[in-house]
């Protein structure tokens, strides 16, 4: 599946749910067994995240940046900054954004899901995730 911006998302941008200059962003790692879909619209939604040696349920902060306004291609894009596992021993296929509110998962905001192409492995190393393609809001 390829990477996606959630349609919640840009609701909840729209509505000030979401503010990308001030809220706290997390990555939350998933096996290849979720299948996302643009319908989902919070933590709670997301099924068979990892489990495993240096990873803690809900994942990791992860900055989110929001670039200009592209007009030659009608766009905005996410950039997220790269955040990573130590010491892990993890199987993912792709990291999940979310505004985190730090309590229930149906209370947490999707942002984009962000399929890394196959799974990714690491044995008591570092799993790191550096998103190369920005996700995009496109009119």
């Amino acid at each position: 599946m390829a990477s996606l911006v959630y349609n919640s998302c840009i609701r909840d941008g729209l509505v000030g749910n979401i503010n990308f200059s001030t809220d706290t962003f997390k990555m939350a790692l998933v096996t290849s067994a979720y299948g996302a879909a643009k319908s989902h619209s919070k933590r709670s939604n997301i099924t068979n995240e990892v489990t495993g040696v240096g990873y803690t349920a809900g994942g990791n902060a992860c900055a989110v940046t929001v670039a200009a306004v592209d007009n030659v291609n009608n766009d905005i894009e996410l950039s997220f900054a790269v955040t990573s596992w130590t010491s892990a021993t993890i199987t993912a296929r792709a990291g999940v954004i979310y505004k985190s509110r730090g309590g229930a998962s149906s209370a947490d905001e999707l942002v984009g899901y962000v399929d890394f192409g196959n799974d990714i492995s690491s044995t008591n190393g570092t799993f790191a995730v550096t998103v190369t393609t920005p996700l995009k809001f496109q009119n």
